[in-house]
């Protein structure tokens, strides 16, 4: 059998419960991105079901203004809910889209993260095409997922096992490399990118 969401289940449920149990793990990717956005200012934004890394961008200072660009519908309530729970409701522009992000305008974002970008199909449809038109010149996308290489393995073993449970049910597949290269190809952009697979898998990208 292969992972897929069953018939009884709300998909939002088991998405909210993996977004709140890698709020450990949030700190440690923030290392990661900070080390190679390598700026302190900028417009930020969080794609997709998966966010929670901005959160930390916040408090640790990288960036100026912030938005998360959340999908499926009935994400945007949880993370507004979230940023109450954090006191940062004020600072981060909460939006329900799709992953065609029709409402970011382009040319708007200079920092883009998109975690599970790559492996939930059932969810949403990746769109390198859309992430390529937010960009500002210079601007950057990590598009991927994975636990980052400063996250420490007791963490990555406290969560490890009900995080793949949740990403089983969601409907989790594998990707690989030569599938990535072809959708890049495929969505026909012009920017620079390389795989990097230090932590995880993610395409970064850089217009």
């Amino acid at each position: 059998m292969r992972g897929g969401i069953s018939e009884n289940t709300n998909p939002l449920n088991l998405i909210q419960e993996i977004d709140l149990l890698w709020d450990p793990v949030y700190p440690f990717l923030t290392k990661q991105i900070k080390e190679i956005y390598s700026r302190l200012d900028g417009d930020v934004l969080e794609i997709g079901p998966f966010c929670g890394v901005i959160f930390t961008l916040i408090e640790q200072g990288i960036g100026d203004s912030f938005t998360i660009a959340t999908f499926p519908k009935g994400m945007g309530d949880f993370f507004l809910e979230e940023s109450r729970k954090r006191g940062l409701e004020k600072r981060i522009k909460i939006i329900e889209t799709d992953s065609s992000l029709k409402e970011i305008d382009d040319r708007k974002i200079d920092l883009a993260i998109f975690r599970g970008a790559l492996f939930f199909p059932s969810l949403f449809k990746l769109d390198f095409k859309a992430i390529d038109r937010i960009l500002k010149p210079g601007g950057i996308a990590l598009v991927g997922g994975g636990f980052g290489k400063y996250t420490p393995d007791e963490v990555i073993k406290r969560i490890g096992e009900r995080s793949r449970k949740l990403n089983f049910e969601i409907g989790k597949v594998e990707i690989n490399e030569d599938q990535i290269y072809e959708k890049i190809r495929e969505s026909n952009i012009n920017v620079n990118f390389k795989i990097i697979r230090e932590g995880g898998l993610w395409v970064f990208m850089k217009k």
